[in-house]
Protein backbone atom coordinates (compact mmCIF):
# COMPACT_ATOMS: atom_id res chain seq x y z
CA UNK A 1 0.00 0.00 0.00
CA UNK A 2 2.91 2.42 -0.86
CA UNK A 3 2.78 5.66 -3.16
CA UNK A 4 5.87 7.22 -4.36
CA UNK A 5 7.41 10.28 -4.75
CA UNK A 6 9.95 11.39 -7.33
CA UNK A 7 12.39 13.77 -7.19
CA UNK A 8 15.50 14.99 -9.44
CA UNK A 9 17.12 14.91 -6.37
CA UNK A 10 16.80 15.93 -2.18
CA UNK A 11 14.19 18.33 -3.15
CA UNK A 12 10.86 16.13 -2.91
CA UNK A 13 11.97 15.61 0.55
CA UNK A 14 9.83 18.76 1.39
CA UNK A 15 6.96 16.73 -0.20
CA UNK A 16 8.32 13.60 1.77
CA UNK A 17 8.15 15.32 5.05
CA UNK A 18 4.68 16.52 4.99
CA UNK A 19 3.06 13.56 3.27
CA UNK A 20 5.01 11.38 6.62
CA UNK A 21 3.72 13.85 8.68
CA UNK A 22 0.05 13.85 7.92
CA UNK A 23 -0.21 10.22 6.78
CA UNK A 24 2.25 8.66 9.03
CA UNK A 25 0.90 5.15 8.75
CA UNK A 26 1.36 5.13 4.66
CA UNK A 27 4.39 3.63 3.27
CA UNK A 28 6.28 5.88 0.86
CA UNK A 29 9.01 5.19 -1.62
CA UNK A 30 10.92 8.52 -2.65
CA UNK A 31 12.89 8.40 -5.51
CA UNK A 32 15.81 11.06 -6.25
CA UNK A 33 17.47 10.84 -9.30
CA UNK A 34 20.64 12.83 -8.26
CA UNK A 35 22.87 11.16 -10.86
CA UNK A 36 20.96 13.66 -13.58
CA UNK A 37 19.95 16.14 -11.45
CA UNK A 38 19.52 19.29 -12.02
CA UNK A 39 16.58 18.65 -14.30
CA UNK A 40 15.79 22.73 -14.72
CA UNK A 41 18.69 23.08 -17.23
CA UNK A 42 17.11 19.68 -19.75
CA UNK A 43 15.02 19.74 -22.20
CA UNK A 44 11.79 18.30 -22.64
CA UNK A 45 12.63 15.01 -24.28
CA UNK A 46 15.31 14.18 -21.85
CA UNK A 47 13.18 15.24 -18.63
CA UNK A 48 10.57 13.05 -20.10
CA UNK A 49 13.16 10.07 -20.66
CA UNK A 50 14.31 10.21 -17.17
CA UNK A 51 11.12 10.89 -15.68
CA UNK A 52 9.27 7.90 -17.20
CA UNK A 53 12.65 5.60 -16.08
CA UNK A 54 12.21 6.73 -12.43
CA UNK A 55 8.27 6.19 -12.53
CA UNK A 56 8.70 2.89 -14.09
CA UNK A 57 10.90 1.84 -11.16
CA UNK A 58 8.61 3.18 -8.45
CA UNK A 59 5.73 1.15 -9.94
CA UNK A 60 8.32 -1.67 -9.93
CA UNK A 61 8.43 -0.89 -6.19
CA UNK A 62 4.54 -1.65 -5.81
CA UNK A 63 3.61 2.18 -6.31
CA UNK A 64 0.57 2.48 -8.67
CA UNK A 65 0.16 5.98 -7.86
CA UNK A 66 3.37 7.95 -8.52
CA UNK A 67 3.53 12.08 -7.54
CA UNK A 68 6.10 13.72 -9.40
CA UNK A 69 7.60 16.32 -6.68
CA UNK A 70 9.51 17.82 -9.06
CA UNK A 71 8.08 21.03 -10.63
CA UNK A 72 10.13 20.93 -14.06
CA UNK A 73 9.07 17.31 -14.29
CA UNK A 74 5.19 18.41 -14.14
CA UNK A 75 5.85 21.11 -16.31
CA UNK A 76 7.77 19.42 -18.89
CA UNK A 77 7.02 15.72 -18.80
CA UNK A 78 3.39 14.92 -16.73
CA UNK A 79 1.01 16.46 -19.85
CA UNK A 80 2.76 14.13 -22.43
CA UNK A 81 2.39 11.12 -19.78
CA UNK A 82 -0.70 11.35 -19.09
CA UNK A 83 -1.67 11.67 -22.66
CA UNK A 84 0.16 8.35 -24.23
CA UNK A 85 2.18 6.55 -21.64
CA UNK A 86 0.38 5.96 -18.11
CA UNK A 87 -1.50 2.44 -17.74
CA UNK A 88 -5.25 2.36 -17.11
CA UNK A 89 -4.28 1.48 -13.64
CA UNK A 90 -1.83 3.82 -12.58
CA UNK A 91 -1.62 7.23 -11.74
CA UNK A 92 0.57 10.32 -12.03
CA UNK A 93 0.10 13.24 -10.53
CA UNK A 94 2.08 16.70 -10.26
CA UNK A 95 2.63 19.68 -8.12
CA UNK A 96 0.70 22.39 -9.55
CA UNK A 97 -2.51 20.90 -9.23
CA UNK A 98 -2.54 21.74 -5.12
CA UNK A 99 -0.89 25.48 -6.02
CA UNK A 100 -2.85 26.57 -8.55
CA UNK A 101 -6.56 25.56 -6.19
CA UNK A 102 -4.72 27.49 -2.96
CA UNK A 103 -3.73 30.60 -5.11
CA UNK A 104 -7.10 30.28 -7.06
CA UNK A 105 -9.69 29.29 -4.30
CA UNK A 106 -11.62 27.02 -6.30
CA UNK A 107 -11.28 23.05 -6.63
CA UNK A 108 -9.51 21.50 -9.29
CA UNK A 109 -13.01 19.81 -10.73
CA UNK A 110 -14.08 22.73 -11.08
CA UNK A 111 -14.93 22.93 -14.50
CA UNK A 112 -16.46 26.82 -14.51
CA UNK A 113 -14.80 29.35 -16.93
CA UNK A 114 -12.20 31.09 -15.39
CA UNK A 115 -13.01 33.73 -13.23
CA UNK A 116 -11.45 37.33 -11.08
CA UNK A 117 -9.59 36.16 -8.00
CA UNK A 118 -8.11 38.42 -5.34
CA UNK A 119 -4.57 37.52 -6.07
CA UNK A 120 -3.72 39.86 -8.87
CA UNK A 121 0.22 39.99 -9.09
CA UNK A 122 2.17 36.87 -9.01
CA UNK A 123 6.31 36.45 -8.83
CA UNK A 124 6.62 32.84 -9.99
CA UNK A 125 10.60 31.48 -8.86
CA UNK A 126 11.15 28.18 -10.63
CA UNK A 127 13.71 26.29 -12.61
CA UNK A 128 14.60 27.69 -16.14
CA UNK A 129 12.51 24.73 -17.63
CA UNK A 130 9.65 25.03 -15.72
CA UNK A 131 9.67 28.92 -16.47
CA UNK A 132 10.23 28.31 -20.62
CA UNK A 133 7.25 25.77 -20.65
CA UNK A 134 4.65 28.32 -19.66
CA UNK A 135 2.71 25.28 -17.89
CA UNK A 136 1.96 27.09 -14.65
CA UNK A 137 0.46 29.74 -16.94
CA UNK A 138 -1.41 27.84 -19.12
CA UNK A 139 -2.79 26.03 -15.94
CA UNK A 140 -3.53 29.09 -14.10
CA UNK A 141 -5.32 30.53 -17.22
CA UNK A 142 -7.73 28.07 -17.36
CA UNK A 143 -9.13 29.39 -14.14
CA UNK A 144 -8.20 32.66 -13.74
CA UNK A 145 -8.45 35.66 -15.02
CA UNK A 146 -6.37 38.80 -14.69
CA UNK A 147 -3.86 37.78 -13.02
CA UNK A 148 0.03 38.98 -14.12
CA UNK A 149 2.83 36.27 -13.32
CA UNK A 150 6.34 37.30 -13.99
CA UNK A 151 8.57 34.08 -13.92
CA UNK A 152 11.96 34.25 -12.67
CA UNK A 153 14.39 31.20 -13.98
CA UNK A 154 16.73 30.80 -10.27
CA UNK A 155 19.66 28.67 -12.03
CA UNK A 156 22.05 27.62 -9.93
CA UNK A 157 19.54 27.46 -6.37
CA UNK A 158 19.20 23.89 -6.80
CA UNK A 159 22.76 22.96 -7.21
CA UNK A 160 23.45 24.97 -4.08
CA UNK A 161 21.28 23.53 -2.24
CA UNK A 162 22.18 19.62 -3.64
CA UNK A 163 26.02 20.88 -2.61
CA UNK A 164 24.70 21.65 0.51
CA UNK A 165 26.20 25.00 0.19
CA UNK A 166 22.98 27.20 2.02
CA UNK A 167 25.36 30.33 1.78
CA UNK A 168 25.53 30.57 -1.81
CA UNK A 169 21.83 29.50 -2.41
CA UNK A 170 21.32 32.20 0.50
CA UNK A 171 23.17 35.03 -1.97
CA UNK A 172 21.18 33.24 -5.33
CA UNK A 173 17.41 34.00 -3.62
CA UNK A 174 18.14 37.49 -2.95
CA UNK A 175 19.50 37.71 -6.60
CA UNK A 176 16.84 36.41 -7.90
CA UNK A 177 14.39 38.34 -5.83
CA UNK A 178 15.86 41.20 -7.00
CA UNK A 179 16.15 40.57 -10.52
CA UNK A 180 12.31 39.57 -10.51
CA UNK A 181 11.63 42.65 -8.48
CA UNK A 182 12.71 45.14 -11.20
CA UNK A 183 10.29 43.59 -13.23
CA UNK A 184 7.45 43.56 -10.83
CA UNK A 185 8.14 45.43 -7.65
CA UNK A 186 4.99 44.72 -5.60
CA UNK A 187 3.83 41.18 -6.50
CA UNK A 188 0.75 40.22 -4.30
CA UNK A 189 1.82 36.69 -4.31
CA UNK A 190 4.94 34.29 -5.11
CA UNK A 191 4.83 30.92 -5.95
CA UNK A 192 8.12 29.27 -5.08
CA UNK A 193 7.64 27.05 -7.98
CA UNK A 194 10.29 24.36 -7.16
CA UNK A 195 10.00 21.57 -4.25
CA UNK A 196 13.63 22.28 -3.08
CA UNK A 197 12.91 26.04 -2.60
CA UNK A 198 11.05 25.36 0.40
CA UNK A 199 14.50 24.99 2.19
CA UNK A 200 15.16 28.53 1.82
CA UNK A 201 11.25 29.78 2.36
CA UNK A 202 12.77 32.11 5.20
CA UNK A 203 15.22 33.56 2.31
CA UNK A 204 12.40 34.06 -0.10
CA UNK A 205 10.21 36.18 2.48
CA UNK A 206 12.96 38.14 3.97
CA UNK A 207 13.96 39.04 0.21
CA UNK A 208 10.48 39.84 -0.98
CA UNK A 209 9.00 41.27 2.59
CA UNK A 210 6.73 40.58 4.90
CA UNK A 211 3.58 41.91 2.82
CA UNK A 212 4.30 39.58 -0.05
CA UNK A 213 2.44 36.22 0.46
CA UNK A 214 4.41 33.01 -0.20
CA UNK A 215 2.71 29.87 -1.18
CA UNK A 216 5.21 27.17 -0.43
CA UNK A 217 3.78 23.32 -1.95
CA UNK A 218 4.84 20.42 0.60
CA UNK A 219 1.47 21.34 2.76
CA UNK A 220 -0.58 21.59 -0.25
CA UNK A 221 0.51 18.75 -1.63
CA UNK A 222 0.45 16.41 1.13
CA UNK A 223 -3.11 17.76 2.14
CA UNK A 224 -4.53 17.22 -1.45
CA UNK A 225 -3.04 14.05 -1.54
CA UNK A 226 -4.58 12.72 1.03
CA UNK A 227 -8.32 13.84 -0.24
CA UNK A 228 -7.39 12.17 -3.25
CA UNK A 229 -6.61 8.44 -1.65
CA UNK A 230 -10.26 9.39 0.76
CA UNK A 231 -11.59 9.24 -2.92
CA UNK A 232 -9.62 6.86 -4.36
CA UNK A 233 -8.20 4.30 -2.35
CA UNK A 234 -7.34 1.69 -4.53
CA UNK A 235 -4.85 3.60 -5.80
CA UNK A 236 -2.73 2.88 -3.00
CA UNK A 237 -0.45 0.57 -4.47
CA UNK A 238 0.74 -2.91 -2.95
CA UNK A 239 4.02 -2.25 -1.66
CA UNK A 240 4.31 -2.06 1.92
CA UNK A 241 7.59 -0.60 3.02
CA UNK A 242 9.16 2.37 2.89
CA UNK A 243 12.35 3.49 1.11
CA UNK A 244 14.49 5.70 -0.09
CA UNK A 245 16.18 5.16 -3.96
CA UNK A 246 18.98 7.05 -5.73
CA UNK A 247 20.92 6.94 -9.24
CA UNK A 248 23.70 8.87 -7.23
CA UNK A 249 26.37 7.97 -4.67
CA UNK A 250 24.06 6.92 -1.33
CA UNK A 251 26.23 7.65 0.86
CA UNK A 252 26.51 11.52 -0.30
CA UNK A 253 22.99 11.15 -0.97
CA UNK A 254 21.99 9.93 2.67
CA UNK A 255 23.74 12.47 4.16
CA UNK A 256 21.81 15.31 2.57
CA UNK A 257 18.84 13.79 3.23
CA UNK A 258 20.37 12.90 6.71
CA UNK A 259 20.90 16.84 7.44
CA UNK A 260 17.72 18.39 5.84
CA UNK A 261 15.41 15.52 7.80
CA UNK A 262 17.06 15.74 11.15
CA UNK A 263 16.55 12.51 11.48
CA UNK A 264 18.89 9.50 10.01
CA UNK A 265 17.98 8.75 6.22
CA UNK A 266 19.82 5.72 4.17
CA UNK A 267 19.62 5.71 0.35
CA UNK A 268 19.93 2.68 -1.41
CA UNK A 269 21.12 2.37 -4.91
CA UNK A 270 17.94 2.52 -7.38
Amino acid sequence: MAVGIFDSGLGGLTVYDAVSKRMPDLPLVYFGDSAHAPYGVRDADDIYNLTTAAVERLWDAGCDLVILACNTASAAALRRMQESWIPTDKRVLGVFVPLIEALTERQWGDNSPPKEVAVKSVALFATPATVSSRAFQRELAFRAIGVDVEAQACGGVVDAIEDGDMILADALVRSHVDALKRKLPKPDAAILGCTHYPMMEKEFQDALGADVKVFSQANLVAESLENYLERRPEMIGAGTESQFLTTGDPAKVSRGATQFLKRQVTFQKA
